[in-house]
């Protein structure tokens, strides 16, 4: 007796092919879209802060840049702080979604400055060279008010957390120091009767 076995062709399923090609798609469009941006971003910015700075002018770019530094340090994290406080609420995941949104939006001014820091592509040393004539002052003034917007952010996630341990623990410094005060209290009382005891016995030895 004989059997014939049937091999069916092993291949990718037309739904997978098809979830690759997109993703690999994707993949390509993003690198397009990444050295575009690298390629331009720089120069576009570096213009605009020029022009924000009164294209020379050093004191406007110092202004430019302690308020461009601060406003778009400072807010994005608060928002970000905003969006881990809903996370866990009714809709929370869908607001802190869209607050992660804005905080990069409002973010992106410094990220474009720091593309131009940081960036070493040719729009980024065309960028440089337009902030170093056109803003200066710019750069270091920009730095100097995020570090500014990082410790205020700081201090107020202090504050908050202080709040909540408060909230969630009114009782707990005020029966600490009541149950000090009880335990003092009954130490100075077993202090006496020991001194009087000792007392007594002084007074009136044994036979």
């Amino acid at each position: 007796m004989t059997s014939h076995s049937v091999e069916q062709p092993v291949g990718i399923s037309p739904a997978l092919r098809r979830r690759i090609l997109g993703a690999l798609g994707l993949v390509l469009a993003l690198v397009l879209v990444y050295f575009l941006l690298t390629a331009f971003i720089p120069r576009w910015w570096a213009q605009r802060v020029a022009s924000m700075s009164g294209h020379g002018s050093f004191s406007r770019g110092i202004w430019s840049g302690l308020a461009l530094g601060f406003v778009c340090t400072l807010a994005p994290l608060l928002i970000l702080l905003f969006a881990v406080t809903i996370w866990g609420k009714r809709a929370g995941r869908f607001l802190a979604g869209a607050a992660a949104v804005v905080a990069i939006v409002t973010a992106l001014p410094n990220l474009m400055t720091l593309s131009i820091v940081l960036g070493t592509t040719n729009a980024a040393h065309a960028g440089e060279r337009v902030l170093d004539v056109d803003a200066p002052g710019f750069r270091g003034a920009t730095l100097t008010a995020a570090i500014v917007a990082a410790v205020v952010f700081a201090l107020v996630v202090f504050a908050v957390l202080r709040g909540r341990f408060r909230t969630r623990h009114p009782g707990r410094r005020p029966t600490e120091q009541r149950a000090q005060s009880v335990g003092t209290q009954q130490d100075v009382h077993d202090t006496t009767r020991e001194s009087i005891a000792r007392h007594a016995d002084d007074g009136h030895p044994q036979s």
